[in-house]
């Protein structure tokens, strides 16, 4: 069976999406988990990856790194990664691609931490331009195949790059319009980010270096992790 090599719930955004997509799409796989260590490194992860970064997924003697890899390497085998009609996929893919290699204030001042309630200190103007990107993206794509998902009636790959993002926004509060906002609850209500949410918050992991990332913006003002204390 297939094996994906995950970090923390709680901070590992990368590992979240293939993760709630195999979840959502019932397909079989057995969860590895590599904690953080005091140097940011999993532990075991040079056993298991090629680039020092996770996830991983494992598939016999097939290593595929890299979110997008994995998401391509489970469409050959599986249907409902990408939408089947070929315009849709075409949008879907090119918002996974943006995804994966923009929004980077967004992913500096709202790093992902799944159990806190954060104050941010301010909002930078090129934070709320990331914002109000994202929020035109899904307007997009809802606009155009007509939700509720982001690539019409079902949930699919594009929907499992943007679930890291509603866990940000809720957890540093982004005030969003309503169309956004009820999307961000649609994702944070699937069976599969329920899950996630639920054993993110049981960890008790912590990563220095994640946790400081928040004491750079903002301030934590609710804890809902399971406590570290005996």
């Amino acid at each position: 069976m297939i094996e994906l090599h995950i970090a923390n719930k709680n901070y590992s955004s990368w590992s979240l999406r293939p993760w709630c997509l195999m979840k959502a799409l019932n397909i079989p796989f057995i969860e590895k988990m590599h904690y953080f260590t005091e140097s940011g490194v999993p532990n075991g992860f040079l056993d298991v990856s090629p680039n020092a970064k996770l996830p991983v997924l494992i598939d016999g003697e097939i290593r595929v790194w890299d979110t997008l890899s994995i998401t391509e390497y489970l469409a050959e085998s599986y249907p409902g990664v990408w939408p089947s009609a070929k315009p849709i996929r075409a949008w879907a893919r090119s918002a996974c691609a943006e995804m994966h290699s923009g929004f980077n204030t967004l992913r500096k001042d709202c790093s992902m931490n799944v159990g806190v309630r954060v104050q941010l200190r301010r909002i930078s103007d090129a934070l709320k331009s990331d914002i109000a990107r994202m929020e035109n993206l899904w307007a997009d794509g809802l606009d155009r195949f007509h939700g509720p998902w982001l690539a019409g009636s079902q949930f699919s790959a594009v929907d499992a790059f943007f679930a890291p993002v509603a866990f940000r926004f809720r957890t540093y509060g982004i005030s969003l319009n309503d169309r956004s906002q009820a999307y961000v609850d649609r994702l944070l209500s699937h069976s599969a980010l329920m899950q996630w949410e639920r054993e993110a918050i049981c960890e008790t992991s912590r990563d220095k270096a994640h946790d400081q990332e928040i004491d750079r913006v903002g301030v934590i003002v609710k804890d809902l992790r399971i406590s570290t204390l005996s």
